[in-house]
């Protein structure tokens, strides 16, 4: 079918050219009538008009593809095209716009697309099926054998010209439609009909059928119509444009399908058309400005090399890539390269492998990114050897695997955490090869060990998870299971040699005698033979089974001899191993306590799998875990550690093995908790404590367990004490979630840890007595918040049982322990714990003085029930002094009563004891009853809204003067009514006014007695030389002090002789804890003498050392003292040699720099004491002033500050002075010149006076 005369003048090269520069610059003069007529009215170019010209074409194309070539139908086409801008909105410019020449429609068109997205896609399709139908006319010519070169060139050409224009307004189309074209005047109606039609345009299909029909043009034999490979080249680069055009989408390369396709075009293009070089060019372009075709070209180039054995394109690129240099300001070029390298090196690692030698280079590169590829290609290179059968292994195969090994070792020291973290995460995906490689597992254990004290968190993080695989994949399971108990292979090793040695012969065997050193020396080669004699006897048949048999034997000892040194070294590399994993163990648990909380959970999972692996240290690190429970977070990811170290739990100690019954399994959980408490700490049994508390809130325990801690509690023969213990232990610890565990099971703790089993075991008995407090919550509360408490009479037989136990006579120190906690449970418990707390301290007083007193005792009085308010409170104060005169003469001189010794020493250390914990536990009870009085204020209040304030009253609660009536209802009603003024601050005033003046001082108080004692034997350590008394006297003093201010201040003095020169660390550490107290409530007294308590910071006992740094720190972050100079003092603990004391002191610097700047204000305070202080080495100094001068974070501190410490250069009276100025001021980042050049003439002059 032949094709009319008028022809278009289409000349690709031209055509091209005036594309690339301007598309609007194309001449369309042939073009539609309808469509010229729009140049100078742009509204009347509207969806209609464009369909009226385009279906004609459509159908001409349709008939025969060749028309296509015709003027007019070509400049219609090229019109359409020119109405749409081919680059995106953010690039356009007004660089082309030619205001004389443009037309008003091509004006417009040049900012905002004026042809509908539906057009767009039909001008897309009608070229595609036109390009598809020329190819099979083509195609059908070929096979025929007559083909029209010239005509077909020129529609082939045609057709791809047109369809890269097409495929390029597409993309652009496909950019823009976020955005909202302007409205086009009257034609706005049909624009608004185009957008809604756009939003749900998706060109995809259309694509990918151009992209398919493109492969089948080039499947063609292009080279019988295109003659020159200049002309070639052309036709391609049509189709290889728009298809990297497509490329540079990110959202289309994430299509798989259209991906597939654009590969497919470029790899016939590069196998079968030349276009090799120009591929080359565009990868390397697009690494370096998109950053999403990094994985694509990889996998681009692992097509071409597998399915089009086409590898030469990947080596010239690599090639390419390896000799590339960027700069230091490009970020995006190597971070793409390099995700190509090892992206490639993943899908085609022997592709890779020929080019290795020319990627090392970028290990030399300055940018880490190119490291860190290079470091995981060498992963990927031994990942792929170690896979690769015998028989494709080249000679080099150990050689080149070690070549890697070497690598990644080696970069374990890389100067970028980001490249040693790559290290590390190679060898982690390495250690699930089959392939154990152990000799290189062991350094990289040891490796992974070393970086556990890297400076970034991220390695620390990655070594544990690192070390965490090496263990979970160890190469020692072949033998005895693959635990990693140290003892138990350290058997085997010691068995190993035994059987060794017994095999060996022994030492003065004939011809195994060390040779002389004569013979040692003489060369072999130089001897011959022994003569034989020539005349050989021949051998019997007995010989000849005995040569046989003696050979037999011979080679069957060589075997065993060979597998036994085998055997010895296999255990000995897992001794090692267990011994490296031993050392990283401390380094792992320090890591517990890190800020970065993903460290924290990977450090948990350690100890998991270490307890899984049955490793000796992990039992340390589990228990060290449970502090995490307080961890703290503002976001998710405190509570993240929370509950991850609960999900830890419930794996090791919860989650009975499936195959137990329920029974079994509740048994097993119930053993398990009780262990858990075995050999804790105080501080440990707080932190489990809120751990399983915290897990009973949320059901994790469940009542079959309870019942079984019960029967263990419970059995009445006799069983391990630390299990009974550690049944009640954790019973308290439940109870704190759900008080009616203890509730319930009442009559068991009476029975045992109040009955004859707790009289044995002073230690169960306190622990019951913890329980038993669990049954009601008395915790102090603000305001009105508190709830009314559920309380027992002084009558109930636990109360009674409780009161008794202080009766226990035991010399043991665990005495104590239960006195504390069974005076917490009676004043936890009872309505009336002052009665019965008096009863006791009378009881014990009676005990104690009933020897020494001459005088008859009168029969003690009942309680006067005029002394019991409404509630039945009695108040210790209101106890009458003849009560107490018989029992205790505090005023007696010590001639006239001898100091009580032996057993009387002890008896008075209790009574002591009791006295003090009693007195705090009584202001403890008068917040409460304070706090009771404002609840039920409230109440009140809020049920008879209308009442007056001023009518309100105690309640029935105590009043100073202590006298209260016990009467009917009616009457405490009345005495509300008729008792006025009464109001909270009243209340408050009156308990402050009994704490302060009566229980101490009261005329009638029971504690009055016991302060002047304790006075007397801290004041008299020669006429009471016995030490634990003078221990529990001086904490009795301390305790009364924290009771009464006008107490406090007459004993201070005393009290701070006592801690400066007591031998005792324990009475020192409790007199630290005693000032701290004593600061919180008498603040005034304290702060005077803060100096006292800072000198503790210095003292030789450990332990006193660290209860006064932690008690110091409190006071501090809290305000209850304010800081002064001795804040040195703290600073000097930094570089303590007790770790603990260290992370202590680290840690509440941390938390000071965050509260005001407290750390600069008092930095020049702080350097003053450090300098001055001569017993202070230099280098300590320097790490002290270092870690200060590191919360120094503004500039415009570290001027101020180096401007106030600049002087003292002058003034400096030493070399020493001198030297500590200097170096702080190189600290601090002042850039200063003026400074600078004072220290460089300071210098100088020191150096000129040496």
């Amino acid at each position: 079918m032949t094709v009319g005369a008028n022809m278009a003048d289409f000349e690709i090269n031209t055509a091209l050219k005036a594309y690339l520069d301007d598309p609007q610059s194309i001449l369309t003069p042939e073009a539609d009538p309808a469509l010229l007529d729009c140049e100078n009215d742009p509204d009347a170019f509207i969806p209609g008009l464009i369909n009226s010209v385009l279906n004609p074409i459509a159908d001409a194309i349709g008939e025969n593809p060749e028309s296509i070539t015709q003027a007019s139908q070509l400049d219609s086409l090229q019109f359409l095209l020119k109405c749409a801008p081919t680059v995106p909105s953010d690039h356009r410019s007004d660089k082309h716009s030619n205001p004389g020449t443009d037309c008003e429609l091509f004006a417009r068109c040049r900012q905002a697309f004026h042809l509908p997205a539906v057009s767009v896609g039909k001008l897309l399709e009608v070229v595609v099926s036109g390009l598809g139908a020329a190819t099979e006319v083509v195609h059908h010519e070929e096979q025929e054998g007559e083909a029209e070169t010239a005509q077909h060139k020129q529609t082939l050409e045609t057709f791809a010209f047109l369809l890269q224009w097409c495929i390029a307004v597409v993309e652009t189309k496909s950019a823009d439609r976020p955005a909202s074209a302007p409205a086009r005047g009257k034609g706005a109606k049909g624009g608004a009909k185009g957008k809604k039609g756009d939003g749900s345009w998706d060109p995809s299909a259309q694509l990918q059928a151009a992209l398919d029909t493109m492969t089948k043009v080039m499947k063609l034999k292009l080279a019988k119509i295109f003659v020159t490979t200049s002309e070639r080249d052309t036709f391609i680069g049509l189709f290889t444009r728009p298809v990297y055009l497509i490329l540079e989408s990110e959202q289309r390369v994430k299509s798989t399908a259209i991906r597939m396709h654009a590969f497919k075009v470029l790899c016939v293009a590069i196998k079968h058309h030349g276009h090799a070089y120009g591929a080359q060019t565009s990868i390397i372009q697009n690494l370096t400005y998109f950053e999403h075709l990094a994985e694509p070209m990889a996998e681009f180039l692992n097509i071409l090399a597998e399915q089009y054995d086409y590898p030469q394109l990947a080596e010239e690129v690599m090639k390419e890539l390896s000799n590339k240099e960027f700069s230091a300001n490009d970020t995006r070029g190597p971070k793409s390269v390099s995700t190509f390298v090892a992206h490639l090196s993943e899908l085609a690692p022997r592709l890779v492998q020929r080019q290795v030698s020319y990627l090392a280079k970028l290990l030399e590169s300055e940018n880490y990114t190119l490291r860190c590829a290079i470091i995981e290609v060498c992963g990927n290179l031994i990942s792929m050897l170690s896979k690769a059968e015998e028989g494709e292994r080249s000679e080099n195969h150990k050689g080149q695997i070690n070549a890697f090994f070497d690598v990644l070792e080696e970069r374990f020291l890389d100067i970028n955490p980001y490249c040693r973290c790559r290290a590390i995460q190679v060898y982690v995906k390495l250690c699930e090869l089959e392939t154990k490689y152990p000799k290189r597992r062991q350094v990289a254990t040891e490796l992974a060990t070393r970086s556990l004290e890297d400076k970034s968190s991220n390695v620390r993080r990655n070594a544990i998870k690192l070390l965490n695989r090496l263990m979970a994949t160890h190469p020692f399971a072949v033998l005895h299971g693959g635990l990693l108990s140290y003892g138990e292979w350290n058997e085997r090793l010691e068995t190993c040699e035994a059987e060794l040695n017994a095999l060996k012969p022994p030492a003065g065997t004939p011809g195994l005698a060390e040779r002389t050193q004569a013979e040692a020396t003489v060369d072999e080669s130089l001897l011959d033979d022994a003569t034989q004699s020539e005349e050989k006897a021949p051998m019997t048949e007995e010989q000849k089974l005995a040569a046989f048999q003696k050979a037999q034997e011979d080679a069957a000892t060589a075997g065993a001899l060979s597998k036994l040194q085998l055997t010895r070294r296999y255990y000995t590399e897992a001794l090692r191993f267990i011994e490296t994993l031993h050392e990283a163990n401390p380094h792992i648990t320090q890591l517990l306590g890190s800020k970065n909380k993903s460290e924290v959970i990977e450090a948990m999972d350690f100890f998991v799998v270490a307890d899984a692996y049955h490793l000796d240290t992990a039992k340390s690190g589990i228990r060290r875990m449970l502090r995490l429970i307080w961890t703290k977070g503002n976001s998710d990811e405190g509570k993240g550690v929370q509950s991850h170290l609960i999900e830890c739990y419930k794996g090791l100690f919860f989650d009975a093995p499936g195959n137990f019954s329920v029974n079994d399994a509740a048994n097993y959980v119930a053993r398990n908790m009780i262990s858990l408490t075995f050999g804790a700490s105080p501080a440990e049994l707080t932190s489990l404590e809120q751990l399983l508390s915290t897990m009973m809130k949320e059901k994790c325990v469940s009542e079959l367990v309870i019942q079984k801690l019960w029967q263990v509690y419970g059995v009445q023969k006799e069983i391990s004490k630390q299990q009974r213990r550690g049944a009640i232990i954790v019973l308290g610890m439940l109870a704190l979630a759900d008080p009616e565990i203890v509730v319930k099971e009442m009559g068991i703790c009476l029975r045992v840890g109040l009955g004859a089993f707790g009289r044995k075991d002073l230690v169960l008995a306190r622990y019951t007595c913890i329980a038993l407090m669990r049954m009601t919550d008395n915790k102090p509360v603000k305001g009105t918040q508190a709830k009314p408490s559920m309380r027992l009479p002084n009558e109930h037989a636990v109360l009674i049982r409780l009161a008794n136990l202080l009766d226990v006579q035991s010399d043991s120190r665990d005495w104590y322990g239960l006195a504390e906690q069974a005076i917490g449970a009676i004043y936890a418990l009872s309505k009336h714990p002052d009665v019965l707390c008096s009863e006791v301290v009378r009881r014990k007083t009676k005990a104690v003085f009933a020897s020494k007193i001459v005088a008859s005792r009168p029969k003690e009085p009942e309680v006067d029930e005029s002394q019991v308010d409404a509630d039945g409170d009695v108040e210790m104060s209101d106890v009458q002094e003849t009560q107490a005169e018989p029992e205790v003469e505090p005023e007696v001189e010590p001639e006239a009563e001898t100091a009580p010794q032996g057993n009387s020493s002890l008896g008075l250390s209790q009574l002591l004891f009791a006295v003090g914990h009693i007195a705090l536990k009584q202001i403890v009870h008068l917040e409460l009853c304070e706090q009771d009085f404002k609840r039920r204020k409230a109440e009140k209040e809020k049920a008879n809204p209308g009442s007056s304030p001023a009518k309100k009253t105690l309640d029935g609660k105590k009043t100073p003067a202590g006298k209260k009536s016990d009467g009917a209802k009616e009457e405490k009603e009345d005495e509300l009514d008729l008792v006025a003024g009464t109001n909270e601050d009243d209340f408050t005033d009156a308990i402050a006014h009994v704490r302060e003046r009566e229980l101490l001082y009261g005329p009638q108080s029971l504690l009055s007695n016991f302060g002047p004692i304790a006075k007397e034997i801290c004041s008299n350590n020669t006429s009471y030389p016995n030490a634990e008394l003078q221990a529990q006297a001086a904490l009795c003093m301390a305790k009364l002090m924290c009771v009464s201010g006008e107490y406090c201040e007459a004993n201070l003095s005393l009290l701070i002789t006592i801690l400066e020169r007591s031998p005792s660390a324990v009475t020192r550490s409790n007199l630290v804890v005693a000032l701290g107290d004593m600061a919180v409530m008498f603040n005034n007294l304290i702060d005077e003498n803060t100096e006292y308590l800072y000198g503790r910071l210095s003292d030789p006992s450990l332990p006193v050392k660290r209860t006064c740094l932690m008690t110091l720190t409190f006071l501090i972050l809290a305000g209850q003292v304010k800081v002064k100079g001795q804040l040195g003092e703290m600073a000097k603990c930094v570089e303590d040699p007790d770790e603990r004391v260290r992370e202590m002191s680290r840690m509440f610097f941390g938390e000071l720099a965050g509260k005001d700047n407290a750390v600069y204000n008092h930095f020049v305070d702080m350097f003053s004491l450090l300098s001055a202080d001569a017993g202070l080495e230099e280098d300590r100094f320097r790490k002290v002033i270092k870690f200060l001068a590191s919360f120094i974070e503004k500039d415009k501190h570290a001027k101020q500050l180096a401007s106030k410490l600049a002087p003292r250069l002058q003034r400096a009276e030493n070399e020493r002075q001198w030297k500590d100025v200097a170096y702080v001021l190189g600290l601090l980042p002042h850039k200063n010149e003026e400074i600078a050049k004072l220290v460089d003439e300071g210098c100088k002059v020191v150096e000129a006076a040496a």
